[in-house]
């Protein structure tokens, strides 16, 4: 949705004071899966629970699914993968566990059960990668044996650039509910001409398109 933007100042992701060397490759990986965290959260500002739960496409994708999926993602990649395992049961990470059981809250899952298992799965995370370096070794073992053992730096890597995939599938989601949109609340990061409303937008891109149409 439009181009990245720096966070704001005053942003708690530009709490990381500039360092040297391995030090700053380290925050800079850190802030950015902070911010990736902090563009997916924000998604659910306002919104009715049926809202923050409903399936927006074919396959189901929803907000609070998205949030609980990568409560997953991050207490399983930040925990068991360099022996710190998340102490509480992660649904969808077990053999028993029903298919897509993490991509979508349960009734009797309330908003605040999953906003508050992902918070405390983001502190263990953060707590895993402020004790550890770049090079420390882990080894992850859903992935195949060749590939099991990896680094902090891989981790961080990986667990970022899937953030930040869900936090876009997040964008159209919340679009589709009410067209709100953007990075955070005071940056849409969609940028138009003077005077062109987003409707008129849209059928600018409708009619280019019709004219590849077949006949």
């Amino acid at each position: 949705m439009g181009g990245s933007a720096e966070p704001a100042e005053g942003d708690p992701s530009m709490s990381v004071p500039p360092a040297a060397g391995t030090a700053a490759f380290k925050a800079d990986l850190h802030r950015y899966l902070r911010i990736g965290r902090q563009a997916l959260l924000w998604k659910l500002d306002g919104l009715s629970e049926y809202d923050a739960r409903r399936p927006l496409t074919p396959t189901g994708t929803n907000l609070l699914g998205l949030i609980k999926h990568l409560a997953l993602v991050e207490g399983g990649y930040f925990g068991v993968t360099f022996g710190r395992p998340f102490p509480e049961r992660l649904e969808g990470g077990e053999p028993d566990d029903e298919p897509n059981a993490d991509m979508w809250a349960r009734p009797e899952e309330s908003r605040q059960d999953v906003l508050g298992l992902y918070e405390r799965v983001c502190l263990h995370a953060d707590a895993t990668i402020e004790a550890l370096s770049l090079e420390a070794v882990g080894r992850v073992p859903w992935w195949r044996p060749e590939q099991r053992e990896v680094t902090l730096h891989r981790i961080l890597v990986h667990v970022t650039t899937e953030l930040h995939r869900h936090a876009g599938h997040a964008d159209i989601v919340r679009e589709l509910i009410d067209g709100a949109v953007g990075l955070r609340p005071d940056n849409t990061n969609v940028w138009l001409p003077d005077g062109v409303g987003r409707t008129d937008h849209r059928e600018r891109l409708e009619a280019a398109a019709r004219t590849f149409v077949a006949e």
